[in-house]
């Protein structure tokens, strides 16, 4: 028999605990049916299935998937490697952020045609070059801008990556995100845990030559239908017009921006 005409889809030898097909489920308790035709991902599909329901032990998923134990364990902790599970205070398995982040991704389309009257507007009212940020990973990346058509500004094209170490649009970005990834997001960064808790406390953030020498920016956040920060609306310009306190100067009509792109999202989510 050729080699491949043992392995199943996933790779792994039929028989296997991992296998999708055969006759041997290679698990007690387990059964060899496969609905896709991919044992792996039927199996991982199932764990990530009855943590919708919420907040799970090793046991409640055993018991939910009709998994053997070393299976569901395994399943488990590959898919927290990856951050689709998560753990809670309490040990027990959560979906984890990785789900989260996809699902914001799939509403990109919702943000990004909601974002260009808003930005406009943004732009007219403050003078200023606008934009909306999302985070990809280590980056925030511009997915919609509105430049000043004239005279000194901060242009910054629809697709430009940015650090997540500074800038009032990082700062949004990482201020309401869980322990873990804060403080990770704190490591390298030009500002502190300290000036994160004044924008969550204000809704808005600001800096003034942290991302480059010369520019200011502020930003606000933009929330999906869940209430999770999806996106930072900001604008961004030189010191010499937006001050040393630009947020005192323009705040209000940013974050006027921001709830009217967080009810757009909300709107066409719904």
């Amino acid at each position: 028999m050729d080699i491949l005409d043992a392995m199943d889809p996933t790779g792994a030898p039929l028989g296997t605990p991992l296998g999708g097909r055969g006759t041997g489920a290679g698990m007690p308790g387990e059964s060899s049916f496969s609905p896709s035709g991919v044992g792996v991902i039927d199996k991982a599909s199932l764990i990530l299935d009855a943590l919708e329901a919420g907040p799970a032990s090793l046991a409640d998923l055993v018991e939910a998937t009709g998994l053997a134990r070393p299976t569901v364990h395994r399943l488990a902790v590959a898919l927290a490697h990856h951050r689709f599970v998560g753990r809670d205070v309490q040990g027990r398995f959560v979906l984890g952020s990785r789900v989260v982040e996809l699902a914001s991704a799939a509403g990109e389309d919702r943000l990004i045609s909601a974002s260009a009257p808003v930005l406009l507007q943004l732009r007219d009212a403050t003078g200023e070059s606008s934009q909306v940020f999302r985070r990809q990973g280590e980056w925030r990346v511009c997915v919609a801008s509105a430049e000043r058509p004239i005279g000194l500004r901060d242009t910054i094209p629809v697709g430009t990556q940015l650090s997540m170490r500074a800038g009032s649009a990082a700062q949004v970005l990482i201020a309401w995100e869980d322990h873990a990834r804060l403080i990770e997001g704190l490591s390298h960064a030009r500002f502190s845990a300290t000036t994160l808790a004044g924008v969550r406390r204000r809704g808005w953030a600001q800096s003034i030559g942290e991302r480059e020498p010369g520019i200011a920016s502020v930003s606000a956040p933009v929330r999906g239908p869940s209430g999770r920060v999806i996106a930072a609306v900001s604008i961004s310009g030189p010191i010499e017009r937006l001050s040393k306190q630009p947020g005192q100067k323009h705040a209000e009509v940013i974050v006027q921006a921001a709830r009217q792109l967080t009810e757009a999202v909300r709107v066409s989510g719904s």
